[in-house]
C-alpha cells in the first residue's frame, strides 16, 4: 500500500491506499494555530484502525506545496523519516495537481487555488485530456496577487481550493464572470488524491531524492500585515453548512 502525507494546509490528512488504488483509510485533522503536534498520533491511530503496520508501507507520497512553510517542513520531515527508516521509494505531489486532480472529470478547464496569505494566492491551471483520460498542466504552480486572478480566468473555468468557506466571498469581488465553483465537498486538499498521483509515479518507476526533495514555497517569508484578514481566520475549519 501507499502511505500519502499532506500537510500543506492547517486542514492536514494522512491516508493509505491499496497498489490498486483503493482508498483503504484516511484522516483528516486540524492544524489550529499552525501546530501539527497531532501529526504523529492521526498517523498510528490510522495503522491502528485500518489494522495495518509499517512493514505493509510500499511507497510514501507528500505533499510538496504549495502551502503553509511550517506544515511542508513537518509533512517532508514525517515522510523522509519513514522512507529512511523502511528503505521506501518517496514521492512529492504538487498541491494545486491535488486539488485538480480531486475533480473527476470537466470539460471546463479547472483553476485550483491555496490561500497565500498576505492577499496572495497560490494557483496554477489544468485540463482534461479526453483520449488518455487523464489531467493535463497547461500553468505551472506560481503565486499572485488575488487582482490578478481575472486575468488568468479570463475564459470560463473551474474555481477549486482549500476554503470555500473563507475564499468564496473575497473571490467573488475580484472575479466577475466565467467561475464555476467545484462542489463544497472538493475542496480542501485530501491525502488521498496525493496518494492517487503517487500511484501513478510509482507505476512509471518515478521517484524523488531523499537527500534533495525540497518543499516548494514560491515565495520567502513575508512579514507584512495581511490587507485581507478574513484569509487568516479560521483556516483548517469544517465547512458549515
Amino acid at each position: 500500500m501507499i502511505l500519502a502525507i499532506n500537510t500543506s494546509t492547517l486542514q492536514f490528512s494522512i491516508s493509505l491506499s491499496a497498489m490498486n488504488g483503493t482508498l483503504l483509510a484516511e484522516c483528516i485533522a486540524s492544524a489550529p494555530h499552525r501546530n501539527f503536534g497531532s501529526l504523529s498520533t492521526t498517523f498510528d491511530f490510522l495503522l491502528e484502525s485500518s489494522r495495518k503496520n509499517l512493514a505493509d508501507i510500499r511507497a510514501v507520497a507528500v505533499a510538496m506545496g504549495p502551502g503553509s512553510f511550517t506544515g511542508l517542513r513537518v509533512g517532508l520531515s514525517m515522510a523522509k523519516g519513514i522512507c529512511h527508516g523502511l528503505h521506501l521509494p518517496l514521492i512529492g505531489i504538487s498541491t494545486l495537481e491535488a486539488l485538480a486532480n480531486q475533480i473527476p472529470y470537466s470539460d471546463l478547464p479547472i483553476t485550483p487555488i491555496v490561500d497565500s496569505r498576505k492577499g496572495e494566492v497560490f494557483v496554477a491551471r489544468f485540463t482534461w485530456d479526453r483520449p488518455s483520460g487523464s489531467m493535463r498542466r497547461v500553468m505551472e504552480d506560481r503565486c499572485v496577487k488575488l487582482e490578478a486572478l481575472p486575468q488568468i480566468c479570463s475564459e470560463p473555468t473551474v474555481l477549486i481550493g482549500n476554503d470555500l468557506e473563507k475564499q468564496a466571498p473575497l473571490l467573488r469581488k475580484v472575479i466577475t464572470d466565467n467561475i464555476f465553483y467545484a462542489p463544497e465537498d472538493k475542496w480542501h486538499v485530501r491525502a488521498s488524491a496525493i496518494g492517487q498521483l503517487g500511484l501513478k509515479h510509482y507505476r512509471r518507476g518515478k521517484e524523488d531524492s531523499l537527500e534533495s526533495l525540497s518543499p516548494k514555497y514560491f515565495r520567502s517569508p513575508d512579514i507584512r500585515p495581511n490587507p485581507y484578514p478574513l484569509l487568516e481566520r479560521n483556516e483548517g475549519n469544517e465547512i458549515k453548512s
